[in-house]
């Protein structure tokens, strides 16, 4: 049980119903949400937390409403998504997001019941500290779970149809996310917590564009009209390119202007994935898999070399930030 945890939160394990059917409730869960890509929105409001630590006015309590709500919308985004493409046909005929992970609908594993009550439940234990947090930050509060709650609902339409998906994501993973849940931690708005998500949310951003370059092709046929399909297939992986490379222009420059100190400079640990995610997005995505590429990948390319980096330089930069919060401690 536990071992099927963490496969559920490291990667997204295709099961048959034979196996899903001999899972405990918990992994269904993390399998059904995809939980593995929830890792990027727990970074975020840990960088959140470590901020408010940074300028001395970190509350755990708060903190873990933040982190619990943000995930769980997250999850609940997740689940919405696999509803609405299945209703509205997408998901039908083998298209690409149930060749790469298990779609509970088009797979049998749930059937639309099944699913509406695993959206309510995870909604809940969205709404639930989120709630919480607007009654004690009050109005400002109310607005952020309000537009966080506006994109869940209407990411996967009518938002990812118009090339407007990877903006929200720009907006929730930096602004909303981190800048939101240092308010909701501090009761105070910072500027500066807005402006130390940017790497982070950049590094969410080009998962997202990974994907969508992926199924370029299917979302043409569908008439999803991502942000990658309206820029084209080379321009697309080149604005991938600029992204990977702007989150390390923006750490630079926050630690050349004073606003961190060299210690947030571990992120540079992170460039081999990153030069290796940059080499893949310069070439075109082959129609077949090489002979050693992971079989449990295909046919994401793009994508998991995307999420590869972020996870890395996601945990690096969160690492970097304690290194700061201890450091101010001692001077």
């Amino acid at each position: 049980m536990i071992a099927m945890w963490g496969k559920a939160l490291r990667t997204i394990p295709r099961l048959s119903l034979e196996e899903w059917q001999g899972l405990d409730i918990v992994s269904r869960w993390l399998v059904a949400s995809r939980a593995a890509v929830l890792v990027m929105t727990g970074t975020s409001a840990m960088i959140a937390g470590v901020w408010a630590w940074h300028d001395g006015m970190f509350d755990l309590t708060l903190w873990l409403c933040l982190f619990v709500g943000l995930t769980m919308a997250h999850a609940a985004n997740n689940l919405i998504n696999d509803l609405m493409d299945f209703r509205s046909g997408v998901d039908h005929n083998n298209y690409f997001r149930a060749q790469y992970g298990p779609q509970p609908l088009v797979h049998g594993l749930l059937n639309q019941r099944g699913l509406l009550l695993y959206i309510a439940v995870t909604g809940a234990l969205a709404l639930i500290p989120g709630a919480y947090l607007v009654y004690l930050r009050g109005t400002l509060a109310l607005e952020l779970l309000l537009i966080g709650a506006g994109f869940v609902i209407f990411y996967t339409w009518p938002l990812k149809y118009i090339g407007m998906g990877e903006i929200a994501v720009l907006v929730v993973w930096g602004p909303l996310m981190v800048g939101g849940g240092y308010f909701v931690i501090t009761g105070q708005w910072s500027w500066a917590a807005v402006l130390i998500s940017l790497p982070q949310t950049l590094a969410a951003t080009t998962v997202l564009f990974g994907k969508h370059i992926d199924k370029m092709p299917a979302d043409r046929i569908s008439k999803i009209r991502t942000l990658p399909v309206l820029l084209g297939d080379v321009l697309a992986r080149y604005v991938a390119i600029a992204l990977f490379v702007a989150e390390y222009a923006i750490v630079a420059w926050l630690i050349i202007t004073g606003v961190f100190t060299p210690w947030l400079a571990i992120v540079a640990l992170a460039l081999p994935s990153a030069w290796a995610a940059i080499k893949t997005f310069t070439t075109i995505r082959p129609e077949t898999p090489p002979a050693d590429y992971p079989p449990d990948v295909w046919p994401l390319w793009y994508a998991p070399y995307a999420f590869v980096h972020t996870r890395t330089f996601g945990l690096l930069f969160l690492l970097g930030l304690i290194i700061e919060a201890i450091w101010k401690q001692f001077m």
